[in-house]
């Protein structure tokens, strides 16, 4: 379906993404400054913030600088000219940094009051100090190697994201002011945070009832003169870099014979050499040094250097996690394992007596381990089919996957390589599935197409008759973020889905550019045209004076066709609610636009991650909908999505309470204003306080009936 741009669509109406994107971060921020949250949870917003950031600067500001590089214009709705959004994106960035990092020092504070201080160096005991220099020069001179720079030796490579020191020497025996540049890079090997504690229990020294932890940035930086005998530290401060990560996978149609694999390697090893787009230093650094810097690096000094007041990557504060102070953490939660999914249960007699509707992190996510372990052992199971995205470096289903392959059992997998950052992981467990015999595609015959399709199926000898099992998700095919991240799964055995799943494959691993499918809407090819559709059933039972409504949830909403169509659903009179987590280019709440839309973001315990789309006025088995895609052009038009029905009426209710717990939500739910802003909700007097994510870990699926 081609492109559909309309002139609903201007700058009044269309949120700049980037733009919006920060206005998410800002909301993840306002997690750590909530006073009702544990105080290592808030500090683990804090580090969200920044590993957030890190991204945005790798992907999104990366690809603004080469459009700026290019002299290329805006064509989106927006219509920001890059240079006049970069200096937007600037501005914002080095404000909320502030209020981060403000923030962090309040934290860190309470923090020591608590009995874990994260120490300046020079407020340590003799003692700790004397601990440290031996750690530093049992454990860290050995690994590190400082590099010079001058007529002989150039700079160095700065590797993305990589903590490093700028260190200006003098000769302790020459009168001149001459000063020498060395470039040392940090050890990720050792932890960013040191336990001075563990540290002097190793040398078997007392240790202090106080839990110390202190930056290796200092402890290195202290003990410098161990590295440079007869040199003079004149001063030294840490800098970091954030290079383009974004890989272009376009050019790999310029040689129909390459390799995906190689060539995924290949553009691995180009990643590493982005063009830097960031450079952090501390605020305290001083203008010789930066001026070394500043001579050695490509960077724009009023565009790209950002002066951070205290430790350079604050995502290093996730390894505070790692405290052992459950009483400053969230309450432990073990979710539950539904009833026909334990140790030992017949999962396919469970399946058969009807579809299963599991909503992680709250039913655990061994339920999906188990369907694939038991198709791996089960003797009847014939053949076993798989879409893998993001995977993790542990995976229980891959694993699975090669057992069934020891079994003997056909197994056939479609690995999408090119998944952001977990390129490299993935094509390891390629390689490892291929050596062991299992039949591994990388997609379709549209190379730069990524397949995000969660859908595995299972084929099974029942007697005299074959049965096939599917198992469709919103989210991917990994057990370390489903502990983290909201996700639905939906286990079936239905005809019409097993049929869907059969083509799906058949299109995946082989040549069958004319599928069609009866159940499943599968992007790039059906997904858009079925959404419009649906939504254009809403307006025709809006204009007959019918009661119209509609409910979306997802990660993103961008795409112009889908936002167009959703403001004329409103001038219709349609109820729009809008559960959107992160970017949202509509704007609601537009007299005569968008009056009926209300746009919803819920930040919380858990990364909101599910797709959901419901139509009230669309026949029975098109009335509710899961899958993998958001409403962004990249879903619609750039990879192979599923969207499946929920066709039970009983799971059907189900979501709509699930739905209805998260509209009703008061504690962390933000409500989207019509300038593109956010208002945090808040209990009216009297009213209960709703925390959608709690209510969901009393019950799967939340709490009473639609409003």
């Amino acid at each position: 379906m081609p492109r559909r741009r309309t002139e609903l669509l201007t700058p009044e109406t269309y949120i700049n993404r980037e733009l919006s994107w920060l206005s998410f971060n800002r909301r993840v921020l306002a997690q750590a400054m909530d006073e009702s949250l544990p105080l290592l949870e808030r500090l683990k917003f804090v580090a969200i913030f920044s590993s957030n950031t890190d991204e945005f600067f790798m992907v999104r500001v990366a690809t603004i600088h080469d459009k700026i590089k290019l002299g290329l214009p805006s064509t989106r709705p927006d219509g920001v000219p890059f240079t006049v959004l970069m200096s937007e994106i600037r501005g914002q960035v080095v404000e909320m940094m502030q209020q981060q990092r403000e923030l962090m020092r309040e934290l860190i504070a309470r923090l020591s009051d608590l009995g874990v201080c994260i120490a300046d160096y020079d407020s340590l005991s003799g003692a700790e100090q004397s601990a440290l220099s031996r750690y530093f020069a049992d454990n860290l001179y050995p690994v590190l190697t400082p590099l010079a720079v001058d007529h002989a030796r150039p700079f160095p490579f700065i590797s993305n994201l990589s903590l490093n020191l700028a260190i200006l020497l003098r000769r302790e025996d020459s009168a001149a002011d001459e000063l020498e540049f060395v470039r040392l890079k940090l050890p990720d090997t050792n932890p960013r945070l040191i336990n001075v504690n563990e540290v002097m229990r190793s040398y078997g020294m007392d240790v202090p009832e106080r839990r110390t932890l202190v930056w290796i940035e200092e402890v290195i930086g202290r003990n410098l003169d161990l590295l440079f005998p007869g040199m003079r530290t004149v001063e030294y401060a840490p800098f970091r870099v954030t290079r383009n990560a974004d890989i272009d996978y376009e050019h790999e149609l310029d040689d129909p014979a390459a390799n995906i694999s190689n060539v995924i390697e290949e553009s691995l090893r180009e990643r590493r050499f982005g063009s830097i787009v960031r450079l952090a230093v501390p605020e305290s650094i001083g203008e010789e040094t930066l001026g070394r810097l500043l001579t050695y690096l490509p960077v724009d000094r009023d565009r790209d250097v950002y002066y951070v007041n205290g430790a350079l990557g604050g995502a290093s504060l996730f390894e505070l996690m790692g405290v052992d102070a459950p009483d400053l953490k969230y309450p432990a939660y073990l979710p539950r394992v539904p009833e026909g999914f334990s140790d030992g249960d017949d999962i396919f007699a469970t399946i058969r007596a009807g579809d299963r509707l599991v909503h992680h992190p709250y039913d655990s996510f061994i339920t999906v381990e188990r369907f694939f372990q038991s198709a791996a052992r089960d003797p009847n199971v014939l053949a076993i089919k798989a879409t893998l995205y993001r995977v993790g470096r542990n995976s229980p289903i891959v694993n699975a996957l090669m057992e069934a392959r020891d079994h003997g059992k056909q197994v056939a997998v479609l690995v999408e390589l090119k998944a952001r950052f977990d390129e490299e992981n993935n094509l390891t467990w390629a390689r490892q599935l291929e050596e062991k015999g299992v039949h591994v595609t990388y997609g379709v015959e549209e190379l730069p197409v990524k397949t995000h399709a969660k859908i595995a199926l299972v084929v099974r000898q029942e007697g005299d008759q074959v049965r096939r099992y599917v198992h469709l998700g919103t989210g991917n095919y990994n057990s370390g973020t489903a502990r983290l991240y909201t996700d639905f799964g939906l286990f079936t055995c239905d005809r019409a889905i097993a049929d869907d799943a059969s083509r799906l494959f058949n299109r995946l691993t082989g040549f069958a550019p004319a599928t069609a499918y009866q159940r499943l809407l599968v992007a790039p090819e059906f997904l858009l045209p079925t959404i419009i559709a649906l939504i254009d059933g809403e307006i025709a039972a809006a204009r007959a004076g019918a009661p119209a409504r509609i409910i979306m949830k997802m990660n993103q909403l961008e795409e112009d066709a889908i936002i167009a169509k959703l403001y004329e659903a409103s001038m219709a009179g349609v109820q729009i609610d809008l559960l959107v987590r992160g970017i949202c280019c509509l704007r609601p709440g537009v007299p005569g636009l968008s009056s009926t839309i209300r746009v919803i973001s819920i930040v919380g315990r858990y990364l909101e991650h599910s797709r959901i789309f419901t139509f009230h006025n669309a026949p029975a088995d098109k009335r509710v909908y899961m899958g993998s895609a958001d409403m962004m052009r990249r879903n619609l038009y750039n990879r192979v999505e599923v969207v499946f029905p929920v066709l039970d009426e009983r799971l059907q209710l189900s979501v709509m309470r699930a739905l209805a717990t998260q509209l009703a939500d008061n504690l962390d739910a933000w409500e989207m204003q019509s300038d593109g802003g956010y208002i945090r909700r808040k209990p009216a007097a009297g009213e209960k306080t709703l925390r959608s994510q709690n209510e969901y870990m009393r019950d799967s699926f939340g709490i009473g009936a639609m409003p």
